[in-house]
């Protein structure tokens, strides 16, 4: 049986560090381009970069939030597909798995 309680707080932990740092890129994400020419083409590239990485955050700030949903909904733990209980090493590797290994696969 997964510790829902350790779960729900190192999730909440994760939540408030992704938190922090889309808001770091999102401030990087709206400072101006360079004046200089031949700099801009380094703060396009440093723009992409943390775009795509704000994305990812994000992705992952809606599967935390999900898998606490889960928690507080006592679904937490139990494959979407087929109901059984979802290994307890997948969920230690992947807290926001919402299918046992063999629906996943």
């Amino acid at each position: 049986m997964t510790d829902t309680k350790a779960v729900a707080a190192r999730l909440t932990a994760r939540l408030d560090e992704l938190t922090a740092e889309i808001a770091r890129l999102d401030g990087e994400t709206t400072q101006p381009l360079s004046p200089k020419f031949s700099d801009q083409a380094n703060d396009l590239e440093d723009l992409a970069t943390n775009e795509s990485l704000e994305a990812r955050h994000k992705a992952e700030v809606e599967q935390i939030r999900a898998a606490l949903h889960r928690i507080e909904d006592g679904r937490y733990g139990v494959c979407d597909n087929c109901g059984a209980d979802i290994a307890p090493a997948r969920l230690e590797a992947l807290p926001g798995a919402t299918r046992c290994i063999n629906c996943a696969a």
